[in-house]
C-alpha cells in the first residue's frame, strides 16, 4: 500500500463513521431539542424529561438504522481485505 491508498482508505474510514453515526446523532439531537423547547416553554425542569425520550428515541433509531449500518461497515472491510490481500 502507497501513501495515496493509506490516505484514500482514511478518508473512506472517517466517511463512514460519520455515515454511520450521523442518524443517530441527528435523532438524539432533534428529540433533545424538542424535549427543551418543551421545557422552555412549559417551564417544566425535570431533569429526566430529558434522558428518558432522548435514550428511547436512539434505541429505536439504532433498531431501525442497525441492519443497513452493517451491510454499509460489512462492504468496508470487504474491500479492504480484498486490498490488503491484493496489495
Amino acid at each position: 500500500m502507497n501513501d495515496t491508498e493509506l490516505i484514500e482508505t482514511a478518508r473512506q474510514a472517517l466517511l463512514i463513521a460519520i455515515e454511520m453515526g450521523a442518524p443517530i446523532l441527528l435523532i438524539g439531537l432533534l428529540v433533545g431539542v424538542s424535549i427543551a423547547l418543551l421545557q422552555a416553554l412549559t417551564q417544566v425542569q425535570e431533569m429526566t424529561l430529558v434522558f428518558v425520550p432522548k435514550i428511547l428515541a436512539i434505541f429505536l433509531a439504532l433498531f431501525f438504522f442497525l441492519p443497513g449500518m452493517m451491510k454499509t461497515l460489512v462492504v468496508f472491510t470487504e474491500s479492504l481485505a480484498e486490498r490488503i490481500i491484493g496489495g
